[in-house]
């Protein structure tokens, strides 16, 4: 089980095959990841993901347990 205080702010974030996802902004209440806007993969734009998507974290890389079409696909802009 991943513990919420190893997911720093600024990590980068990658799906189930290591393709860059986004970056990590901050913890939006207790569950919820915000990225980055400032990421190119953002399109300008705040995206939120669930906590319970992150498989792993690994020398400061949070690891999802979804593929990028997936995570693209359900994650919520904010």
């Amino acid at each position: 089980m991943v513990n919420k205080s190893e997911i720093l702010d600024h990590a980068q974030v990658v799906d189930v095959n290591g393709e860059h996802v986004g970056i990590v902004d901050h913890f939006e209440g207790e569950d919820k990841i915000k990225l980055a806007k400032s990421d190119p993969e953002a399109g300008g734009k705040h995206h939120i993901i669930p906590f319970s998507w992150v498989k792993e974290v690994d020398d400061n890389k949070v690891i999802l347990s979804k593929s990028k079409a997936d995570v693209e696909n359900e994650w919520q802009s904010a």
